[in-house]
């Protein structure tokens, strides 16, 4: 069977792209993209002419099929296919996803290229918290389901990350702002491009810059996570009506040591602490 090939292409920068990328592209029987406009502009500047099918959010189920039999060879020899979206990692906030788990569930090798992403590349220029992070992409359309990623970023430990539209920077750092209150933040855009920019503050002043400026270029809004001793607070205050052996209850389940241990940890003392308080 042929092999799918996951190929970043650039986020901004021409030169971003690997020489590895070209190779595989113009060795490939065929390329599957996002949109075959953008996509074709790209190619054309590398001198790269290969067969293209569109492969966008829209049509991923049906196309997915059509590009399994043609991996597979069944209605003719098989082929190497080469997946692009119009900027960055396919799969990753751009289609790709279904053909790669149905590429899998298929016995076919899929392998990916490393390359541009937006939201790591923003990561390392923000200079915040690295160590633990998640990536949200778009805020979801559907009120329940953005509502509970809000909810989730209000009590986050690592540094969250979220693309953004220019046309809706605005209201989206109003919402992240009620959320995420004065943490530190940035805004990135333009990655590898002429105008370049890193807004470093809290998403409140960011969202007051952007009321005053208008936004231009594609967003990353990077919020970092609550801070660890605001989080011990927060953590000791939900638990402070109750008394030591109350708590202790809530982890009967546990040996008393690790009971002791956890109970600890919720209020923000030593376990010789709860030890004291309990042999009173």
């Amino acid at each position: 069977m042929g092999t799918l090939y996951l190929c970043p292409t650039p986020i901004g920068n021409l030169s971003d792209i690997s020489e590895r990328v070209l190779e595989t592209l113009r060795s490939v029987d065929v390329i599957a993209c996002e949109d075959t406009r953008t996509s074709l502009g790209l190619l054309t500047h590398f001198d790269i002419h290969k067969p293209l099918i569109s492969y966008h959010k829209f049509n991923e189920q049906e196309r997915s099929e059509e590009i399994i039999r043609r991996l597979k060879g069944l209605d003719q020899p098989e082929e190497d296919v080469a997946l692009i979206s119009d900027a960055g990692m396919p799969a990753i906030s751009d289609p790709g996803q279904i053909l790669v788990r149905k590429c899998h569930d298929a016995g076919i090798r899929v392998t990916a290229l490393p390359g541009p992403c937006a939201f790591v590349t923003a990561l390392a220029l923000s200079g915040l918290d690295s160590r633990r992070f998640s990536f949200e992409g778009f805020l979801p359309t559907d009120k329940k389901e953005r509502e509970e990623v809000l909810e989730a970023l209000a009590k986050a430990r690592g540094t969250t990350i979220f693309y953004e539209a220019p046309h809706r920077l605005k209201e989206t750092l109003k919402l992240l702002s009620k959320s995420a209150g004065e943490r530190p933040a940035a805004c990135v855009r333009e990655i590898s491009k002429r105008f370049e920019e890193i807004r470093l503050g809290t998403i409140e002043e960011l969202g007051i810059y952007f009321d005053r400026v208008e936004p231009r270029g594609e967003f990353v809004i990077l919020i970092e996570g609550v801070p660890e001793e605001e989080r011990q607070k927060e953590m000791a205050a939900r638990f402070e009506d109750l008394s030591i052996e109350e708590h202790m209850a809530l982890y009967q389940d546990l040996p008393e040591k690790d009971a002791m241990k956890a109970v600890a940890k919720d209020r923000g003392i030593s376990k010789r602490d709860v030890y004291a308080a309990l042999k009173k």
